[in-house]
């Protein structure tokens, strides 16, 4: 009996859930992430670089990735709300 029952255990079909893929998209940043990478690269070159190059360029690098991130952003598509 044990067999018979394992053997239909694994012909029984498990429904597949459908997972939904979708096309990533940008959310859109607000002006004030982009003003604020902006200036915290400006202050991080013109104060902070001079006085200790190693964190200087580790912040100049941060902003600039903040600065990459809003200009990404910038480009149109939907918002999707969950």
């Amino acid at each position: 009996m044990g067999k018979k029952v394992l053997k239909n255990a694994l012909k029984q079909k498990v429904p597949k859930k459908k997972v939904s893929v979708s096309k990533w998209h940008a959310v859109p940043l607000k002006g004030s992430f982009m003003l604020a990478s902006m200036l915290g690269f400006l202050i991080s070159l013109y104060s902070v670089y001079p006085n200790n190059k190693s964190f200087g360029f580790a912040f100049m690098l941060i902003f600039a990735a903040m600065f990459a991130a809003s200009i990404v952003s910038l480009s149109k598509s939907p918002v999707i709300v969950p």
